[in-house]
């Protein structure tokens, strides 16, 4: 007669679990405190644009909320037309999120799946230019644009010369790379064309990555600052970071507006981080793929 075993005791299984646990919960014991350090000094930009700017240097600097907001605002507005400027920097970003990410997107596809003659040697002159340093080409790049193309003080002139983002070609080849080349094929077969490859097949497949490149190109054009203060030189054609700058002078620098426009200009970017945070994470490391 077979003897019957005993079954397994479930106790290793339950002291796994419960290591988990504490040790998840030590991770987030030492992670909370850095989070309130990363986070302090964005609280103090919000505290400090509703104070004036003798509570913002007084000895004891205030923690919480006051009621200096509009009184910021209104100064802010005064000097710099600060709402026409977060209005061109809103279009600029947008417009320039979107075609960039149908360029790149474009290019990233081709990379990945399409083999023409010289396909690796041009992908590797794409990436050497990112040794070359910005300083170095943005001389010629504003002789071309500003006098050549006659663009100065355009939405186009800050758009169009970084359109072709090497970054975002690099991100979306790695993301096209991991869409399955026998689904491609497969929609060959049934008739689809390429457009219709692209738009319907390949595209949703890597809309994490998109997502996560949506948010890094937005968040470089939003606050890029050197290329605009070069080719933006009429104050109602100014972006966010250029009108912020003017506060800065010789002999005053206006912190409260200061603190109101970069409180403000959170906004925006925040909003897109929130409605695309789920794909981000899946995004970034579905980009990281290697071949």
């Amino acid at each position: 007669m077979t003897a019957v075993k005993p079954a397994p005791a479930a106790r290793p299984m339950r002291s796994k679990a419960a290591r988990d646990r504490a040790s998840a919960t030590w991770l987030h014991l030492a992670l909370i405190p850095l989070a309130l350090l990363f986070l302090a000094p964005l609280w103090m930009m919000l505290v400090f644009s509703t104070h004036p700017e003798t509570a913002i240097f007084s000895p004891n600097p205030p923690l919480w909320f006051g009621g200096a907001f509009k009184e910021n605002f209104d100064g802010l507005q005064a000097d710099t037309n600060f709402l026409r400027a977060l209005g061109n920097s809103t279009v600029i970003s947008v417009a320039y999120t979107l075609l960039s990410m149908l360029l790149t997107s474009l290019a990233g596809f081709a990379f990945a799946k399409y083999n023409f003659p010289g396909r690796n040697i041009l992908f590797g002159l794409i990436l050497a230019t990112l040794t070359i340093p910005t300083f170095v080409t943005i001389i010629p790049q504003f002789i071309l644009v500003a006098r050549d193309l006659k663009m100065s003080n355009t939405y186009w002139a800050v758009i169009l010369p970084t359109l072709a983002n090497t970054i975002g070609i690099f991100y979306m080849r790695q993301a096209f790379q991991t869409v399955p080349d026998d689904l491609l094929a497969a929609a060959r077969i049934d008739g689809a064309s390429e457009v219709r490859i692209f738009w319907q097949i390949a595209l949703p497949v890597v809309r994490p990555a998109l997502a996560a490149l949506a948010i890094l190109l937005f968040l470089a054009s939003w606050n890029d600052y050197l290329w605009p203060l070069i080719v933006l030189t009429q104050k109602d054609s100014y972006t966010m970071p250029v009108a912020l700058g003017t506060l800065v002078g010789l002999t005053r620098v206006s912190w409260g507006g200061i603190m109101v426009g970069t409180a403000i200009a959170t906004v925006p970017f925040l909003a897109l981080f929130l409605a695309l945070q789920r794909h981000f994470v899946a995004g970034i490391a579905g980009g990281a793929v290697k071949d």
